[in-house]
């Protein structure tokens, strides 16, 4: 394989990779009704002055799939912790024991549970639009290479190279949205 063409390969690929990588955040994010730490990723606390994640002043575990249990190194960050989960999207309100502070996740209506898949197919979307941006861009590429000079057969091996490989992150899209569904339909 040329130098050229498996350069602009490998620029599609990273630019693919990116487009599951977004997906698997947004998809992390969806609240399925089951205890997930992840949702919890965009809380941030002030600590000592400083905007920082609650996993960095706090242990975030889940002991049963309904209930996140946050335990804060500092028994006064306490209520910051606190504050800072109601201010947030999160949608879910804390437990304060005095020690630690507990999310019950609120079982999930079937008319929300199809908003939360609409939602995930939307991010499925994005992210296939993104890998479809990048087979374009490979392929746009190398008809620029094409008139450069390159052999005709190589810029159409590197657009099947190209072809395959967005076919192959459509799939991996396709198969995360299908494991989301699931997960979110799942009572």
């Amino acid at each position: 394989m040329d130098e050229t063409v498996k350069l602009y390969l490998d620029m599609a690929e990273e630019s693919m990779t990116n487009s599951i990588h977004f997906l698997d955040e947004a998809l992390a994010h969806i609240r399925a009704g089951k205890a997930n730490v992840r949702i919890l990723d965009g809380v941030r606390v002030d600590y000592y002055g400083a905007m920082s994640p609650l996993s960095s002043v706090a242990t975030v575990t889940t002991p049963d799939a309904k209930t996140i249990l946050i335990q804060p190194w500092e028994k006064s960050m306490l209520s910051v912790i606190e504050k800072a989960i109601l201010d947030s999207s999160v949608g879910i309100t804390p437990a304060n024991n005095g020690e630690s502070i507990r999310l019950c996740m609120p079982p999930v209506t079937e008319e929300r549970r199809r908003a939360l898949v609409k939602n995930a197919n939307q991010a499925g979307e994005e992210a296939k639009i993104g890998v479809r941006t990048a087979r374009r861009d490979a392929i746009d590429s190398l008809k620029k290479e094409l008139k450069n000079g390159m052999p005709e057969d190589l810029e159409k091996d590197g657009e099947n190279e190209v072809q395959k490989l967005h076919d192959r992150f459509i799939s991996k899209i396709e198969a995360m949205l299908v494991e989301k569904e699931k997960e979110i339909m799942t009572v």
